[in-house]
Order: C-alpha cells, then sequence, then structure tokens
C-alpha cells in the first residue's frame, strides 16, 4: 500500500471538517429569529413588557375598545370609541341595547323604544308607557349630572378609567407565546403562570400598543386599536335630543 503525502492526508481529514463547519452555519443561518424585524419589545422581561404596555396606552390619544366585560353587577358587550374629550359607542346587557355620547361632561343615552319601554318595570306597559317609549325611540335623552345613573354610564366612556382597570395583571407576570392580533405580531405576558391575573397581547410591530386583554376567571376579552386615530365628537342637535323628564332606568342585566 502506497501512503499518502502527509499534505495530502491534511487535505483529506480538513475536508469533512470544513463541510460540518459550514453546514452547522447554514443552519443556524437559517434558524428563525422571533424578534427579527419587530420593534424588540419580545426580548424584553415579562414585567418590562407589561410596563411599555401600560405607559404607551396611557400616552395614547384615541381607542376602539370592543368586547365583553363580565362584573358583579352583569355581563357588558362594549363597542366604544374613547378619547380624553369623550366617547361614542354603544353598550349591550342581557337586557338591552343602547349608545352613548359624551362630549366632554355632556353625556347623551339613545335607545330604541324596546328600551324604554322594558325601563318603565316589571309591569305591561300601559298605551301611555308605550306612547312615550315610542316618542323616545332612536333620540338621545341627556343625562342630568345628578341622575344615579350618569356615573355609571359615563364610567363606560372615560379611556383611562377603562385602560387602568383593564391592563392591570395581577400576580407574577410571565412572559408567554407570540400570536397575531387583526395581523399584528404580539408576545403575550400574563398574570399568574396560566393567566388567571390576567392575559395581555402587546404589538411587535410598530408602537408597543396592547391589542388584547383576557381577563382571568372568565371575566371577558376585549381588543384594542385604532390607537391615536382620531375621531369627531359633537352633541346631537336639538331635533334629535328629548328630555325624559324622570330618573333613568338602570341598565344592568
Amino acid at each position: 500500500m502506497t501512503a499518502l503525502p502527509p499534505a495530502r492526508r491534511t487535505r483529506r481529514a480538513a475536508l469533512p471538517v470544513a463541510l460540518c463547519v459550514g453546514l452547522a452555519a447554514a443552519l443556524t443561518s437559517c434558524a428563525e429569529d422571533p424578534d427579527e424585524g419587530t420593534n424588540g419589545v419580545g426580548r424584553l422581561p415579562a414585567n418590562e413588557i407589561e410596563t411599555k404596555a401600560r405607559t404607551t396606552a396611557k400616552a395614547a390619544a384615541s381607542v376602539r375598545l370592543a368586547g365583553t366585560l363580565v362584573s358583579k353587577s352583569g355581563t357588558y358587550k362594549l363597542n366604544m370609541r374613547l378619547k380624553g374629550t369623550g366617547a361614542t359607542g354603544s353598550v349591550t346587557t342581557k337586557a338591552s341595547t343602547f349608545e352613548l355620547l359624551r362630549v366632554r361632561d355632556a353625556l347623551f343615552l339613545k335607545a330604541g323604544a324596546a328600551f324604554w319601554r322594558h325601563a318603565e318595570g316589571s309591569d305591561e306597559p300601559t298605551e301611555a308607557d308605550i306612547e312615550a317609549a315610542d316618542k323616545l325611540d332612536g333620540k338621545y335623552v341627556k343625562v342630568p349630572q345628578d341622575d344615579p345613573s350618569y356615573k355609571r354610564l359615563r364610567g363606560f366612556t372615560e379611556m383611562n378609567v377603562l385602560l387602568d382597570g383593564l391592563l392591570e395583571l395581577h400576580g407574577e407576570v410571565h412572559k408567554g407565546d407570540r400570536d397575531k392580533i387583526a395581523g399584528i405580531r404580539t408576545i403575550k405576558v400574563s398574570g399568574g403562570e396560566h393567566g388567571e391575573g390576567g392575559t395581555l397581547d402587546v404589538a411587535l410591530d410598530g408602537t408597543p400598543f396592547p391589542l388584547q386583554f383576557a381577563r382571568g376567571g372568565g371575566g371577558g376579552v376585549v381588543v384594542l386599536s385604532d390607537w391615536n386615530r382620531d375621531f369627531p365628537l359633537e352633541e346631537p342637535v336639538k331635533e334629535d335630543t328629548v328630555d325624559y323628564g324622570r330618573q333613568l332606568p338602570r341598565t344592568s342585566d
């Protein structure tokens, strides 16, 4: 057997090593970086992601909030556009649906005749009740500030109040999976290991706004969108406004 020269043996030994190194480099370069092309929030610890999302939301000028909230007083389905000077949108309970419009301190409620008939109580409405309800159908009723319903209804229109209550995670904060909300990549952070203290989806694309919040214990899910997208707010014209003439009905289910 003819022995190979030392130089050729070295070249042959180096070839498999070079192939292995090249293959490893190729595999490494092909590995997907989940944070590539994002705003970098996904690389942060969970508590910093939560803080950044809350800070970003607090600085925003406006938002749309849509989803379901479950509380001791009932279950509410909201679709509200909110900003510092007021809000507009709808609220649905088990018993009724009504619209709210707030322009600074002026708060208006609009509902169909069925809402006002139901408001008269459990008794069968009289002809007078039906006639009065028909006059209120589709009209804005200005809610007096001394009416017991004013504070409760206004709570649905306060941007900062709603966001402060919704975006708070309870318990030790954990970083979870990546997801997409309305086509926008997100990172989940949750209160408690299994989200029992709430779960927040924070945008990885663009500004790190909170895009979805699931309350712990089945307390509802809300989607937050249209951040910083302004919308008009004007009091209704006189022709569309009527006086209810009595204490407004409760609006829980």
